[in-house]
């Protein structure tokens, strides 16, 4: 049998790298999209990189995607390019439309045109919550989304639910939850706590700078999270999965686990700054993945403390290399 085709958009990013592995181990043939920009980094990928094809193309460009998917021809599309950091979204709300939103627009409507039975898979997230109108969040629950990029994730959604809807697509959104790695970009806060503890712990800075310590998130490791995207276009219905751990925890937690992995106290380091509090805050967000857990067969396997410490592992080796 013909080895099977993924297309994955993002594939440079912490879940298109975690995604593109699993894939790779499971016998596809994958082929990464990637901006044409100078500044594209390929870091996450490079131990891969000659294992798939990497292909030039942009949410903003419909032609590009059907010049994709012919020349391609996948069988199953994930979409993961994003402007994915919600800071960003309030200084940059028309571009993080036009990517996070009407990019997925395009890029169904060129799966449409092309091959309406490609798969595709749409990364949903859990900030279209945002100012929850329940606890835990199921995939019933209202959307009240609290970011431009949450507001654009939301219409990525339902543009999702239209085109399966519509056209008999088997499109399907997986709405994940906080998914963390050693892979995580900096400016997210769980990366920048277990990096600062490394900077600290090795003698490089002496604090570190954060926002809302209250803020409650529902942490989960991202390598087990691209199973249950793969797991979602493998059904014979398209369907909508929360994907979650079911376990909530604070900023506050998260940087007293980190920093007494390497033995030290996180108040005497960190330091509060109102530079880093969004405008309006997303206070509590834990999902409810029974669904998945019972139709997929999914269920996260590394724990919040595993998380934490892998991820603290991962910068001290980091750091000590940059500082060789």
């Amino acid at each position: 049998m013909a080895s099977r085709r993924a297309l994955i958009t993002g594939i440079t990013g912490q879940d298109g790298s975690y995604l593109a592995e699993f894939l790779l181990a499971k016998g596809y043939e994958v082929i990464g999209m990637v901006r044409r920009s100078s500044t594209v980094n390929f870091e996450r990928i490079k131990h891969i990189q000659d294992k798939i094809t990497l292909v030039s193309g942009d949410l903003l460009d419909e032609v590009s995607l059907i010049h994709i998917l012919r020349e391609h021809r996948p069988h199953e599309v994930y979409n993961l390019a994003a402007q994915s950091f919600v800071q960003t979204s309030w200084p940059q709300p028309v571009f993080t439309g036009e990517t996070t939103a009407l990019g997925v627009t395009r890029l169904l409507d060129a799966v449409r045109i092309v091959d309406p039975d490609i798969r595709f898979y749409q990364a949903s997230s859990s900030e279209m919550f945002g100012k929850v109108v329940e606890v835990p969040q199921k995939e019933t629950t209202p959307f009240y989304p609290r970011s431009p990029y949450g507001v654009a994730k939301v219409y990525g959604h339902w543009i999702t639910v239209n085109y399966r809807e519509s056209y008999g697509m088997h499109a399907t959104s997986g709405i994940l939850f906080n998914h963390e790695s050693p892979r995580r970009g900096l400016e997210f806060v769980t990366r920048k706590i277990s990096h600062g503890v490394a900077r600290i712990k090795l003698g490089l800075d002496e604090e570190l700078r954060l926002g809302n310590l209250e803020a409650r998130r529902d942490w989960g490791f991202a390598g087990d999270y691209v199973e249950a995207m793969w797991l979602m276009l493998q059904q014979d219905q398209p369907e909508d999965y929360v994907v979650a751990t079911g376990e909530t925890h604070s900023v506050r937690e998260f940087c007293e686990l980190a920093f007494s992995y390497v033995g030290l106290d996180y108040r005497d380091y960190v330091v509060i700054d109102q530079r880093f509090m969004r405008p309006a805050e997303v206070d509590l967000l834990i999902g409810d993945s029974t669904k998945a857990r019972q139709k997929l067969g999914w269920q996260p396997r590394t724990t919040f403390p595993e998380l934490v410490r892998m991820m603290v592992e991962a910068d001290l080796q980091l750091v000590k290399e940059q500082m060789r």
